[in-house]
């Protein structure tokens, strides 16, 4: 039961790798260093936009936070007991602060210049994404408060400079493809209808006809440098283990044989997008081999974490995201806690 700090982990590791390469033209920039860090996605990178909404799914509630030293070990709004991925990699850009929620009052004025984070937990490609939690934000909704964040670096910059700073010294990262899988056509009960009218194949081919319209947006609002994250290996979640009712070391082959398969289409989709888009750059980032290696064989990376149902403090304990099966008790579905070695 390693998956949970596995996918989190194996995100980080990937992000910086793939960043480390990629972001080095923005930082050397003749317009001096690195400019912005836009965040698109789901509950992965949420930094808080989920508390000012009317939504069932938030993380403004301990035990979530406790270990983020920004807000004191209180919840912020993040699905996690830290920082997400979006803040970790700005940390390491030397950005001095994280990138804003868009729905946050303070999202306005010189604050944006640092980044502004648009995800959402329970979002998706697909706007009928996530309604089982009432209300999220959809990509096309976070493209379109983009827009809005656009037209205010024109105010703040000037039309020339705006462009310059988003197109040549900014990076848009995307992390989204896994709630259109786990929260829609997969739904338990809800998405039986949806499963009859339509195979996985036509399933597919609208996410990615939805993702190639939406980079396509961004890029006309003069985004460039793009980072966009696969769907990782879904099937081995406690979430979809718990409903398939799998034991612990099983996965769900039907998720994970669809999350590859939108990996491969995606894969297709951002290299015709790097030909066919003039000076955009689009970074795939394998998220689910890694994440997968990583709970294969986790040990040979010095993982080694033993769980159990009691909490710890933050200073011997660690969140997970996911919700799982405690081991003293198998009809408990509380959150996990990590005991550190």
């Amino acid at each position: 039961m390693v998956m949970e700090k596995a996918w989190s982990f194996g995100l980080v590791l990937l992000w910086f790798s793939t960043l480390s390469c990629y972001l080095v033209n923005a930082a050397d920039d003749k317009n001096g260093g690195f400019g912005a860090s836009f965040i698109f996605g789901d509950s992965l990178v949420d930094a808080g936009n989920n508390n000012y909404l009317p939504t069932l799914s938030r993380a403004n509630i301990p035990p979530n936070g406790i270990d983020f030293k920004a807000s004191g070990g209180n919840p912020t709004g993040r699905y996690t007991n830290g920082r997400t991925i979006g803040d970790i990699v700005g940390e390491e850009l030397g950005v001095p602060n994280y990138a804003v929620p868009y729905l946050a009052p303070n999202s306005t004025g010189k604050a944006i210049l640092y980044g502004v984070n648009y995800a959402s937990g329970g979002g998706g490609i697909m706007n009928a994404t996530g309604r089982i939690f009432v209300n999220r934000l959809g990509l096309d909704i976070q493209i379109d408060f983009f827009n809005n964040t656009r037209k205010q670096f024109d105010k703040l910059l000037g039309s020339s400079k705006a462009k310059d700073y988003i197109s040549k010294r900014s990076i848009f990262s995307v992390t989204i493809g896994a709630n259109d899988f786990l929260n829609n056509y997969l739904l338990p009960v809800l998405s039986i209808g949806a499963r009859i009218s339509e195979t996985p194949d036509g399933f597919i081919d609208d996410m990615i006809n939805h993702l190639s319209n939406q980079l396509t947006r961004l890029y006309k609002l003069d985004a460039r440098k793009f980072v966009i994250g696969n769907v990782g290996p879904i099937g081995c979640i406690p979430y979809q283990k718990t409903i398939n009712q799998l034991n612990e070391n099983e996965c769900v082959d039907l998720a994970n044989k669809l999350a590859m398969q939108y990996n491969g289409r995606l894969k297709e989709l951002l290299t015709e997008l790097n030909g066919k888009l003039k000076g955009a750059i689009f970074v795939h980032a394998n998220v689910y081999d890694l994440v997968m290696e990583l709970i294969t064989n986790y040990a040979k990376y010095g993982i080694i974490w033993f769980f159990t149902c009691r909490f710890y403090n933050s200073k011997r304990s660690m969140l997970w995201k996911w919700r799982a099966i405690c081991r003293d008790n198998p009809m408990r579905t509380d959150i996990k806690y990590v005991q550190r070695p």
